[in-house]
C-alpha cells in the first residue's frame, strides 16, 4: 500500500488522472444454510467488470474502507486457447490492524501494482473477497471504488523559473569523459615520488658538506662531545 489517508480525507487519487469505466455490483454476504437461520461467516464479495466484455490494464485499486477487516483480489485474465481464468492477485491484505477496534475502518487505500502476485494486464472482470471475523460489525464493504490505468503521469512540481531558464554554458558539467588515464596518474605520482627522494638525499649531502673544504674536513670546524 503506498498510503491510507485518515478516516473523512478525501481519496489519494491526484489531479488529472480518470479511472477506467465500471461498475461495481453490491456486495453479496455469504450464509450458511442447514440450519434455523442462515450463519452469517463474515465474508463479502463485490464483482466488477469493465463496459462490453472490454480488457483493461490496472495499475492502481483505490477505494474507501467500511469496516472490511482483510481484502483478497481475484482478477480475470486470458488462459490458454482464448479461455478466461481466474488468478489471486492480492490475498488477505490487512485493511483494520485489530477487527474490533475502529482502526482503519474507514480509511482509503490505494493498492498499486506491484503489490500484486500477478500481473493484472488485459483483466476483463475483478472479484473483491472481504471478510470481517469479528461479530461487532454487523455490515462491511467498501466504497467509492475507482480502477485507474497504468501511463498517467503524476502532476509536475514547480521549480524556481530560474532553473528552468539555465542557458547550456551554466549547466552544471558532467564529469564523464573528463577523467584522466589512471595509469597516467600512476606514473606521474612515481615520478614525483622518486623526485622528491632526489631532492631530500641532496639537502642531505649539503648539511654534511658545509664541514668540507677543499676535498678535506677542517679540524676546527668539527665538535667533539
Amino acid at each position: 500500500m503506498s498510503g491510507a489517508a485518515g478516516p473523512g480525507q478525501g481519496p489519494p487519487a491526484g489531479p488529472g488522472r480518470s479511472p477506467l469505466p465500471c461498475a461495481p455490483r453490491p456486495a453479496a454476504v455469504l450464509q450458511l444454510g442447514g440450519g434455523a437461520e442462515p450463519a452469517r461467516p463474515g465474508v463479502a464479495v463485490i464483482d466488477l467488470r469493465f463496459p462490453r466484455g472490454a480488457a483493461a490494464d490496472v495499475q492502481e485499486i483505490v477505494f474507501r474502507n467500511f469496516y472490511t477487516a482483510y481484502l483478497s483480489v481475484r482478477v480475470q485474465r486470458p488462459g490458454p486457447a482464448g479461455s478466461r481464468r481466474w488468478v489471486t492477485c492480492l490475498r488477505d491484505y490487512c485493511l483494520m490492524p485489530c477487527p474490533h477496534t475502529e482502526e482503519g475502518s474507514q480509511d482509503y487505500f490505494s493498492l498499486h501494482r506491484h503489490q500484486m502476485l500477478c500481473d493484472v494486464d488485459q483483466v476483463t472482470a475483478m472479484r473483491f473477497i472481504l471478510r470481517q471475523p469479528s461479530p461487532v460489525w454487523l455490515h462491511f464493504t467498501i466504497e467509492e471504488l475507482q480502477i485507474f490505468p497504468p501511463g498517467q503521469k503524476s502532476p509536475q512540481k514547480d521549480f524556481p523559473s530560474w532553473l528552468s531558464q539555465l542557458t547550456p554554458p551554466e549547466q552544471p558539467a558532467s564529469l564523464h569523459g573528463e577523467l584522466p588515464d589512471p595509469e597516467k596518474v600512476s606514473t606521474e605520482v612515481q615520478q614525483m615520488w622518486v623526485l622528491t627522494e632526489v631532492i631530500r638525499a641532496r639537502q642531505a649531502a649539503a648539511r654534511i658538506g658545509r664541514f668540507d673544504v677543499d676535498g678535506c674536513y677542517d679540524i676546527n670546524l668539527l665538535s667533539y662531545t
